[in-house]
């Protein structure tokens, strides 16, 4: 894997970035690194391998994102993913959600980091392909100065070289997940104290980011960035990440442009039984910012869920936003 492949990453997202969402954000950006949502490795172990594992060749560079706490189940979960195409296989020492302490994986795990370490020893013999591990700064009353360095420390010692570090504490007890991404403060700096402290890892920042502006003093010190929700509200960011990242050469596509591609995608889906709001519900911030972007969405939201909705309802959608049929179809 090059070394500049962690650059710019798309986090994560449990039920966004599924399979549809990853094709659509790497037409926008050839060179971001993209992952899975969360799969468990009893998911990848016992259920169904192409709704779990399935992705389109297109999605490269993508990771699948494993969960749990087992080593010898993450380590075939791993194999099997590796075995799928996939180019990396993350482990998620990170998600603060009551059913993932209740499995004993996720952040808890931050609290055990041998158990982590035997966990990556194992993925790392079984996968062909690297293994990374998305973690936390810290968990509860952690000194997140102290553990976060022994956690490291630990885990990189059983061969992860690749960490991606949100910079929040996790708050087990007394948070939502959903606040869990807001409420504990952003502790930038005690990433890049981190890279400092052991330059040879490959350190990437989450949390917080929501431009490449906002990347750039990041990106000075650390070797990459991961974007969350700002990608997915405003996914056309990402328009501009392989020629000020990445050095290419090649002009950013227009949110058209990418709508028209995404369209024949979506044509091929449908005729394999995707329902259209599976696909559309992602394209809803493409148009973030621009005119008729509201209507755009509503069209949408009001008609690609709906029983037998086709392509022409995205042919409309687009016709509005390009303002060939705005009064026509959206007559507000």
């Amino acid at each position: 894997m090059k070394l500049d492949s962690h650059r710019f990453c798309v986090a994560p997202m449990m039920e966004w970035t599924d399979r549809h969402c990853r094709y659509f954000l790497r037409l926008i950006s050839a060179r971001a690194f993209l992952y899975t949502e969360m799969v468990t490795a009893e998911a990848v172990l016992f259920g169904d391998k192409e709704r779990v594992l399935g992705f389109d060749a297109a999605e490269h560079p993508v990771g699948l994102q494993l969960g749990g706490c087992n080593p010898e189940k993450l380590a075939a979960a791993a194999r099997i993913g590796a075995d799928w195409g996939y180019d990396e296989i993350n482990l998620n020492i990170g998600c603060p959600s009551d059913r993932v302490q209740s499995g004993r994986f996720g952040a808890c795990l931050m609290a055990d980091p041998e158990l982590v370490a035997e966990c990556v020893s194992a993925m790392g013999e079984a996968a062909a392909v690297p293994v990374t591990v998305k973690c936390r700064i810290g968990i509860d009353d952690q000194d997140a100065e102290k553990s976060l360095d022994r956690f490291v420390d630990t885990v990189a010692e059983a061969g992860c070289s690749t960490f991606l570090v949100h910079a929040r504490k996790a708050w087990l007890d007394g948070l939502s997940p959903k606040e869990n991404r807001d409420v504990p403060p952003l502790d930038h700096g005690r990433v890049h104290r981190l890279k400092a402290r052991r330059p040879q890892l490959e350190i990437v920042i989450n949390g917080g980011i929501a431009s490449l502006e906002e990347a750039a003093p990041h990106l000075r010190h650390l070797d990459g960035v991961m974007l969350g929700r700002a990608a997915y509200a405003d996914p056309h960011l990402l328009a501009e990440v392989d020629r000020a990242l990445y050095g290419a050469n090649a002009q950013p596509p227009t949110r058209l442009d990418v709508l028209d591609r995404f369209m024949a995608y979506v044509e091929r889906e449908l005729a394999r039984g995707v329902r259209l709001n599976a696909m559309t519900r992602h394209v809803l911030g493409l148009f973030h910012g621009q005119p008729r972007a509201r209507v755009f969405r509503r069209h949408l939201a009001e008609n690609a869920h709906l029983d037998g909705a086709g392509i022409e309802v995205l042919e409309q959608a687009r016709a509005i936003v390009a303002g060939e049929a705005y009064r026509a179809v959206a007559a507000e």
